[in-house]
């Protein structure tokens, strides 16, 4: 299974095959959007295209990977030339674990099912079509672009004006559209879906404020990784101590959605469909913290590990604690 990351020293920028416990590096090569591209132009699998550039030289993974090496670990994708061009976004409601969670934040006395929970039955019902065929949408919601995507060893930001903030560990699939509006899927990584959920829960119209908050993957993109049931570890620690630990599993298995329904409903919009973008996109989560009552403090650290898919993403929590300042709109006279 091939295992990418992106490391940048200053100005220079590098693309790696992961080859524990080394990384080799790739000749010619400043990004795996540019990789991408030239595996798409030849008609070649991306995999055998970063093998082909292969070099002699390597370097620790360990030491780049903890942070004692001059090289940093980028995000596993982003648009190397316009950050903007990089779309964030996710699917909802795709575990039985999220509606859950959702049901308990917004359910009221009634023994009616909640919007979410209603969801979440339409995609047991309805989003797993047979071949050719089109299901019913999942629940999608946008999380930024490429400005807010944060790599491994990087704050996630509870900003001042926010509730909360909580990890939401989850793998994301990674696309280019090519020259002709064609979206490519690249391969898949480990992320942290970083949301808002103490402001969502005083009301469920929240959702689309509340993932409007930074967000990690990586460190590695993987080329063609097994996403049928997938193990995951997320783990919060506190003052060097675990706080809280869940494995849950992911994967089309795992889900009310196949990826084929997620993929196309997501690129039937024609504004998904931008040659040169970068999509990355969340496929949901089977446990939060937050549902056991965990409240994210400044240091904290969240890692979530998913196997098959390299090392763990690991990220701590930087809360803003300032007051919100008014944002004055100036009107052109």
């Amino acid at each position: 299974m091939t295992r990418l990351i992106q490391i940048r020293r200053d100005a220079v920028r590098r693309v790696a095959l992961v080859e524990e416990p080394k990384v080799r590096l790739l000749d010619s090569c400043s990004s795996i959007y540019e990789l991408a591209h030239v595996a798409i132009r030849e008609s070649k699998r991306l995999s055998d295209v970063a093998g082909h550039r292969a070099s002699q030289q390597t370097l620790d993974y360990d030491d780049i990977y903890s942070g004692r090496s001059e090289w940093c670990l980028l995000p596993p994708i982003d648009h190397p030339e316009e950050s903007a061009r990089c779309l964030l976004s996710g699917t909802g409601l795709t575990h039985l674990g999220s509606a859950r969670d959702r049901q308990s934040m917004h359910a009221s006395t009634s023994a009616e099912p909640t919007d979410s929970m209603k969801i979440f039955l339409w995609g047991v019902e309805g989003g797993r079509p047979s071949s050719g065929k089109i299901g019913i949408a999942p629940e999608w919601f946008h999380k930024g672009t490429g400005n807010t995507l944060r790599a491994h060893g990087e704050p996630l930001d509870i900003p001042c004006y926010a509730e909360d903030g909580g990890e939401e560990a989850e793998i994301a699939g990674i696309y280019i559209v090519d020259r002709d509006g064609r979206p490519h899927r690249l391969g898949m990584a480990v992320g942290n879906e970083f949301s808002d959920h103490l402001f969502e829960k005083k009301n469920y119209l929240n959702l689309a404020g509340s993932k409007l908050r930074t967000c990690a993957l990586g460190p590695e993109l993987v080329v063609e990784p097994e996403f049928d049931s997938v193990p995951v570890v997320s783990t919060i620690e506190r003052n060097g101590k675990v706080l809280w630990t869940k494995t849950f599993r992911t994967g089309e298995s795992e889900m009310c959605h196949s990826l084929q329904n997620i993929e196309h409903h997501h690129f039937k919009f024609d504004a998904h469909r931008r040659p040169g973008d970068v999509h990355v996109h969340y496929f949901g989560t089977d446990g939060l913290s937050f549902s056991d009552q965990i409240r994210l403090q400044d240091g904290d650290v969240m890692q979530v590990a998913a196997a098959g898919y390299g090392r763990p993403l690991r990220n701590f929590v930087h809360e803003d604690k300032s007051a919100p300042a008014l944002v004055n709109v100036i009107p052109l006279r």
